[in-house]
């Protein structure tokens, strides 16, 4: 059925995430009593910073992506899990790239086969990707921009030395 007075159809792919500014790890070292997991988090959070730098990158952990392929909520959804690193522009306010690991995680869909998997798993970066955006623009532009000029005034007063790392 359609009509030209329908509303918009909703988003029929979910996306949840974990975000963290690598610039907010920089110099922190690993507590002595830290769990495994969080020794796994720290190591990748290490790994990530080392690869991709701290400015301008955010970790996106314990992420969730479901496609919705039909109508059923018990038939035809698939579930790809993700973490990595998201890199934006100059002014924090839009996705230039990503690095993501995605794996299969839950499917109710008995059609499925591997090409799709494989295709729906580079999707997943691509709406990931999308999202982050929606993400950013959801937030709080004003303070970043406002913490971006403090920065900028900062390194000219100081001859464009701010010191390590910042």
């Amino acid at each position: 059925m359609s009509s030209s007075n329908a509303a918009p159809c909703p988003p029929r792919v979910d996306i949840e995430f974990d975000c963290l500014p690598l610039r907010s790890t920089a110099n922190r070292p690993l507590p002595a009593d830290a769990s495994p997991g969080f020794e796994r988090l720290w190591t990748s959070l290490r790994l990530a910073a080392e690869k991709h730098g701290i400015h301008n990158t955010y970790f996106l952990n314990r992420g969730r992506c479901c496609f919705h392929l039909t109508n059923h909520p018990q038939l035809g959804q698939i579930t790809f899990g993700f973490f990595g690193v998201v890199l934006t522009d100059s002014q924090d306010q839009n996705t230039v790239s990503s690095d993501l690991t995605v794996e299969l995680q839950q499917e109710t869909c008995d059609w499925l086969e591997q090409s799709i998997v494989t295709w729906l798993a580079k999707t997943v970066i691509r709406a990931v990707e999308i999202e982050f955006d929606r993400y950013i623009h959801a937030g709080d532009l004003a303070r970043t921009q406002q913490r971006l000029d403090e920065l900028e005034q900062q390194a000219q007063a100081k001859g464009g030395y701010l010191g390590m790392y910042l």
